[in-house]
């Protein structure tokens, strides 16, 4: 059975086709969110992931307090993933492997060259995103996205920055956070993330980058392997996956540090 595309590429596809037949042309602002979703007939939310589409392939530029604009010099997509590829878990894998192996280096970058008032505002970010706790069925499970891109800015790579906020889009809508978390084990599991987040925050503070990139690393491996429990049980009977999540978390008690 064809899968139909996510609303946002819908929406960005028709979007892109208006730039590339010149109907927009280079300069020209875009209509607003709200007109945008209500002639598509589409939240918000989602014109903003498809116009996040659009400036990570370069087409438009967002401009403070005047809206989204054509670029004069759209530049070619860097970055190009298929959706077909991103709806089928292997491949979210794949780009979860792909964005550990960025993330790591990332990390110990931030450790060498953040300010301390860069570290600082790293912190404040990471305890405001790790208190919202909120409901596993109304947030993604790459909930703590601005987290790592604070750390991306504190690496002073724009290359990295750039590919990870192409990413956010394609990413972190794929999943929500209750496809791998059973609701008896949220409190645990937003406990065990806050102390993954630690360790990363503690080790850029220090100026350590090998504490960071080791503390980034065992961050991103587990959220990849609780993805790869999902892939493996998504053929299972629902009764399996509470003790599927259960077994991620043995051993692991609220507040503990890792």
């Amino acid at each position: 059975m064809t899968r139909r595309k996510p609303l946002s590429t819908v929406v960005s596809e028709s979007l892109r086709e208006r730039i590339a037949s010149g109907e927009w042309a280079p300069g020209a602002q875009l209509p607003t969110e709200a007109e945008l979703g209500a002639e598509f007939h589409v939240s918000r939310t989602v014109v903003r992931e498809a116009i996040a589409r659009l400036r990570s392939a370069g087409l438009v530029v967002p401009q403070q307090g005047r809206g989204v604009f054509v670029s004069e010099a759209p530049q070619p997509q860097s970055f190009s993933i298929p959706d077909e590829v991103l709806q089928t878990l292997p491949e979210t894998i794949a780009l979860l492997e792909l964005r550990l192996s960025v993330e790591v280096e990332a990390a110990g970058l931030c450790a060498e060259r953040r300010t301390d008032a860069e570290a600082a505002a790293i912190r404040a970010l990471m305890e405001q995103i790790d208190a919202m706790r909120a409901d596993p069925g109304a947030v993604p499970i790459h909930y703590d996205y601005d987290f790592h891109l604070s750390i991306a800015r504190g690496a002073r790579n724009e290359l990295m920055l750039s590919f990870l906020e192409y990413l956010r889009p394609l990413i972190v809508e794929r999943l929500q956070l209750r496809h791998i978390v059973a609701p008896e084990l949220t409190d645990s599991y937003y406990a065990r993330i806050h102390g993954e987040h630690d360790q990363i925050v503690s080790g850029i503070e220090a100026g350590n980058p090998a504490a960071a990139r080791r503390a980034m690393r065992t961050h991103l491996v587990n959220s990849l392997e609780r993805v790869r429990a999902f892939a493996a049980a998504a053929g299972v009977a629902g009764a399996g996956m509470p003790a599927l999540a259960r077994s991620l978390f043995t051993g692991f008690a609220p507040g503990s540090r890792q």
